[in-house]
């Protein structure tokens, strides 16, 4: 036994000698063989190990403090969990209605809308454009009757609402605005995110309708508008989820994203917008794709870039414009058709991830959605998991768990640099739109598809059950179907609407937008004017098409 006056044994650290031991076992034992790719899917080298020397530089940093790396609120999740949503809309507004009712009812505190492509793109249902596409990934609006039969018997003053949609992003806002005055709900009172990212379909999605000028000043008359009217509203979720849809890398997804994010604030000023009135209401859109520590990277160097740049580069003054706020989306991309049951833990395991990261809201991608439109028994497997990880698994009980690891605090640092040498390469080209203008955005993506691919076909990286793993019988799932007779009956409910407003009520909102869009007005008051009417979505985007034009993408790339 060691005497009270025993001087304790020396400890070792790294530096004198630890890894240089281990390094040499390392060096001296064996090692897979299998051609598997080690690095990130952004092509970041890995190391084997890390320790407390690949963070030179590292300071400690505390939640709910700025730059906020380790997340925007002191609590985390002991404050409050994540917001649960689950992106819900298909056939008619009835139909989903319906869903939305289940969902509620089953322990989800938020929707989230998906339209079907014609309400995406702007046109009615009754368009000849729109055949065979009516109702069919998402749920059709074609006008305010649509809106009023989505939310019936759904308080607008006491649930948050996110809607997925970009070019006629303002004309859905004015919808949902009227609603909320129908059901005597104040604008005050409404909380939710209108998606309203127009410069990621011209780099990504393509789901844009007019030049990017006028494009630009729909996005801009909206935050002006909601700013003062409808102060609780998300005007943008900047969405980095399409880009990486679209095959981008996470690296690429970072910067393009916050690029974006960036664009629209320097238009906001433009505008003569103080940035303390409009930054606290941008929010952002992200995707949690498989690769688990790239992605809790990417969310938590998402939330440095940005804090910095609001606050050294704008100069905000207000603390909640520094913090980026994100809801987030498991990757449809890394679903599978082949043995599909596996897609429910994938999506766990990417749900997980966006948890890590710190998330302020998520969507769970149902196990058949590769597919079709999620089943009722797939949506809710796809909400059950959000609660399993919130309510089960103790990841909610401490504040970013994860900080100070060597290994996600280096790769943190890592990401950050890659994004910003993205930044200097599309400032050297003149901005955003003039990058989009000249194809590079599309280029990088296009590229960074091509060599997944290439990965893929050559077993560099695996995909378990597609390109390894297969079985060859493969039951398939039951799949939601939508039933044909739906178009017929949506397009004879957008006649009845026409037939049925008071066509000089119409005819006087119609030629008053008209008018202001070629002007310099804010165009929300003309279209929520519209929208009372009962002007439809296809009427309304007819006429701005008149005086913005149509924009055409050039073979660029």
């Amino acid at each position: 036994m060691k005497g009270r006056d025993a001087k304790p044994p020396t400890r070792r650290s790294p530096r004198d000698g630890g890894r240089a031991e281990w390094h040499r076992q390392f060096e001296s034992s064996s090692k897979r063989e299998d051609g598997i790719e080690t690095s990130t899917i952004s092509g970041i080298d890995l190391q084997p190990l890390y320790t407390s020397e690949d963070l030179d530089g590292y300071e400690e940093e505390f939640p709910g403090q700025f730059p906020y790396t380790r997340g925007i609120h002191s609590t985390g999740y002991r404050g409050r969990l994540w917001t649960m949503r689950q992106f819900s809309g298909y056939a008619s507004a009835a139909e989903t209605n319906r869903r939305y009712h289940y969902l509620l009812k089953h322990g989800q505190t938020g929707l989230s809308v998906a339209f079907d492509m014609p309400t995406l793109m702007g046109q009615d249902s009754d368009a000849p454009t729109s055949r065979g596409e009516v109702g069919h990934c998402g749920v059709a609006i074609d006008s305010l009757a649509d809106m009023e039969t989505l939310f019936d018997g759904i308080p607008l003053g006491g649930i948050t609402t996110s809607m997925t949609i970009n070019s006629p992003a303002a004309i859905l806002l004015c919808m949902y605005l009227a609603v909320a005055e129908k059901q005597g709900v104040s604008f005050a009172q409404l909380g939710g995110t209108l998606q309203n990212d127009i410069l990621k379909e011209y780099i990504a999605q393509k789901e844009y309708i007019f030049p990017p000028a006028p494009s630009m000043r729909l996005v801009v008359d909206s935050i002006e508008y909601c700013t003062t009217e409808v102060p609780r509203w998300n005007t943008v979720s900047i969405s980095g989820y399409h880009i990486r849809e679209a095959g981008s890398t996470a690296a690429q997804e970072l910067a393009f994203t916050l690029a974006d994010g960036m664009a629209y604030v320097d238009a906001c000023l433009e505008r003569g917008l103080n940035v303390d009135s409009f930054a606290p209401r941008l929010s952002f859109f992200f995707d949690a794709h498989i690769d688990f520590f790239e992605e809790i990277a990417k969310f938590r160097a998402a939330r440095r870039i940005w804090a910095r740049a609001m606050r050294e580069r704008y100069g905000a003054q207000d603390e909640r414009s520094w913090k980026l706020r994100f809801h987030t989306q498991t990757a449809g991309v890394s679903l599978t058709a082949q043995q599909p049951e596996l897609n429910v833990a994938r999506t766990a395991v990417e749900a997980l991830a966006a948890v890590l990261g710190g998330t302020q809201s998520l969507h769970t991608n149902a196990m058949d959605e590769v597919l079709a439109l999620p089943t009722d028994r797939a949506a809710m497997i796809a909400l059950r998991t959000q609660q399993m990880l919130g309510y089960e698994t103790g990841v909610a009980s401490t504040v970013d768990p994860l900080g100070g690891s060597y290994f996600v605090e280096n790769l943190t640092r890592v990401m950050e640099e890659e994004a910003e040498e993205y930044f200097k390469r599309i400032d050297e080209l003149g901005g955003v739109i003039p990058a989009i203008e000249q194809g590079f955005f599309q280029k990088e993506i296009a590229d960074a598809s091509f060599r997944y691919q290439q990965d893929l076909e050559h077993k560099r990286r695996l995909m378990v059950g597609v390109n390894e793993f297969t079985i060859e019988d493969d039951s398939a799932l039951e799949i939601l179907r939508i039933d044909p007779k739906l178009e017929r009956e949506q397009a004879e409910r957008v006649a009845e609407v026409r037939r049925k407003r008071d066509a000089a009520r119409w005819s006087k909102a119609m030629s008053e937008l008209r008018k202001a869009a070629s002007g310099s007005d804010n165009l929300m008051p003309y279209i929520l004017d519209a929208v009372r009417a009962y002007a439809t979505e296809g009427e309304i985007m007819g006429t701005l098409t008149e005086v913005f034009g149509t924009y055409t993408e050039e073979d660029v790339i």
